[in-house]
């Protein structure tokens, strides 16, 4: 087989010319070797086991020392960076924070500093190379540390973004500027702490943040307060109520004005009807042209529950009628923020009709307290029994003295008695309303149902069952009972000059409900003392303290199925004199 031509730079020598040029190139490339590794070994043997002259970390000069002289150089420079505070910029607020998790690895920014881990090219070049050279510090970072640490600093720049809006105070809009919300980029912020030495240069570092943008901007809170917010507050709005006319002033729709964002970056006008419809300015003045549903009066006939009166309905004004009427009023003027509201007829929870439905069929329980027979009592009693009488509780409803009977002011029709008031006698309005507590205790005690609140007088008073009464104080203690009988309950309240009688009507939960009371232990001796000087101080008899319980027996079939216990401490009835 023959070979083809040769061709190229050595096309035609012999063979043994070409050997020779071979040999030539390789001495070439040996001695050009040679000096590579040469340079590299001097370069090496320059530096020695230190750090080449002129290398800095973050500004401090290791360049020339050892390698035990650089990294105790960087540790008492540079090594504290971060545990210390450092200096930085959150938007536009300059500050301090204090940083864990992140840290110098001077050891390793020294062997970078120096030959170690170097390339020979990177050797070689310092031969050469003049003047300083900036060394990148070995940064370690434990992010999940360094994150927990900006934590609070990240809580105590957030804000949240608020929207732009409109409130009424005192009969004035006001308007509400909007706020960007703000937090700090908790990962972007180590990243950047991280990225170099802090404090070595004049810049804080600026730590990276989030802003959120409100909706509603200030251009829209500027149009709404124009065109509805100031002509809302300008004048009063009037209603035609039942051939009157009811006017309602800026300050109390304000109260219950509110302009929000209608979920398109614009703000709308949204009255609360309920809230203005309770406004006592309102409701008294409603409830002069309106008249109340009256409920049906009860009476016993033979045992079974009957209609001795019928009910008669009423009228009323919703919270959706109110907020109807009075919304496009607003933005008018003068004549023409006068319109009319729609009435409601309303019926009476208590009527001929409704009286089975509800469960008011039989006497529950009754109870009655006798009493020395005093104006003061006469009076107070008698408007508290008044005031009670006819009250009508559904099932699972809370009924309340204080709500039902109101304060015991001259306003109310009460006048001023004998009250208990730090374990001594005193005068003040209401006196002997307690009476009428105590009969309701009981009637509530023997019809089975469940107390939710009560209070016992501070000293045993004789007239009253040891055990089983109460007293009330208004805005601190009331007697409230839930009807949890499973029926509505009548409350027929009776007084005459000497006695009240409270009789619930409705449907019995048990055949029977028994009072068993325990002995008095515990007992205590009262002692002697002085009373305030003046018309106020009223004279009283000692009478021991002492402790008693009493079981409430629930019966069905003749059979006790359930008791529950009520104790009472009662304190010594001092002995009062008065001069």
């Amino acid at each position: 087989m023959s070979r083809p031509p040769l061709s190229g730079p050595l096309t035609g020598l012999a063979s043994a010319d070409r050997r020779r040029i071979g040999r030539r190139a390789a001495i070439v490339a040996g001695v050009a070797g040679a000096g590579f590794g040469g340079l590299y070994l001097v370069g090496l043997l320059a530096a020695g086991d230190g750090v080449p002259a002129g290398a800095r970390v973050g500004g401090v000069d290791i360049g020339g020392l050892s390698t035990a002289q650089a990294r105790e150089r960087l540790d008492g420079s540079l090594g504290k960076a971060w545990s210390e505070p450092v200096q930085v910029r959150l938007g536009d607020t300059d500050g301090t924070v204090r940083v864990s998790g992140i840290s110098l690895d001077t050891e390793e920014t020294v062997a970078r500093a120096g030959q170690t881990g170097a390339d020979p090219f990177t050797v070689i070049g310092r031969l050469f190379a003049s003047g300083d050279r900036e060394v990148e510090p070995v940064i370690r970072v434990d992010k999940a540390k360094a994150s927990a640490s900006l934590a609070e600093e990240a809580k105590s720049y957030a804000r949240k973004a608020r929207e732009g809006g409109v409130t009424f105070e005192a009969g004035e809009p006001v308007p509400v500027r909007p706020v960007a919300g703000r937090s700090l980029d908790v990962d972007g912020a180590v990243e950047k702490l991280a990225s170099g030495v802090p404090g070595r240069g004049t810049e804080p570092v600026r730590l990276p943040v989030r802003t959120t943008e409100p909706r509603v901007d200030a251009a829209e809170v500027k149009r709404a307060m124009k065109e509805f917010a100031t002509p809302a507050m300008s004048a009063p709005v009037v209603l035609g109520v039942g051939g009157r006319k009811i006017e309602i002033s800026p300050a109390t729709l304000g109260k219950h004005l509110v302009m929000k964002p209608d979920g398109d970056k614009l703000l709308a006008p949204a009255l609360d009807g309920k809230g203005l419809l309770a406004e006592p300015a309102v409701a008294s003045r409603l409830a002069l042209v309106l008249d109340e549903p009256v409920d049906a009066e009860l009476r016993l006939d033979g045992g079974r529950v009957a209609v001795a009166s019928d009910g008669k309905p009423g009228q009323a004004v919703t919270a959706a009628a109110l907020r109807k009427a009075v919304l496009p009023l607003l933005t008018e003027s003068g004549a023409a923020r006068t319109g009319a509201v729609g009435v409601e007829e309303t019926e009476p929870r208590l009527t001929r009709d409704t009286l089975q439905r509800l469960g008011i069929k039989e006497q529950m329980s009754t109870f009655t307290v006798d009493f020395e027979p005093a104006p003061y009592r006469v009076t107070n009693i008698g408007r508290a029994a008044e005031l009670i009488n006819g009250s009508v509780v559904l099932p699972d409803e809370i009924w309340s003295f204080n709500r039902t009977v109101g304060e015991r002011t001259e306003a109310n029709r009460f006048v001023e008695g004998v009250i208990i008031n730090n374990d001594r006698y005193e005068k003040a309005n209401g006196g002997g309303v307690s009476a009428v507590a105590t009969t309701v205790f009981n009637a509530m005690f023997f019809a089975g149902v469940k107390p939710v609140e009560y209070g016992a007088h501070s000293f045993y008073i004789e007239r009253y069952p040891e055990g089983r009464e109460a007293t009330v104080a208004w805005g601190s203690l009331d007697l409230k009972f839930r009807n949890d009988s499973g029926n509505a309950i009548y409350i027929d309240a009776r007084a005459t000059d000497t006695s009240v009688t409270i009789t619930f009507l409705g449907t019995k939960k048990y055949d029977e409900i028994e009072a068993v009371k325990g002995p008095r232990t515990s007992v205590k001796q009262p002692e002697t003392r002085e009373g305030a000087s003046g018309e106020k101080c009223v004279p009283q008899t000692p009478l021991e303290g002492f402790d008693v319980a009493v079981d409430q027996v629930f019966k069905d079939g003749g059979r006790a199925v359930r008791t529950e216990t009520f104790e009472t401490r009662y304190d010594p009835r001092d002995e009062v004199t008065c001069d």
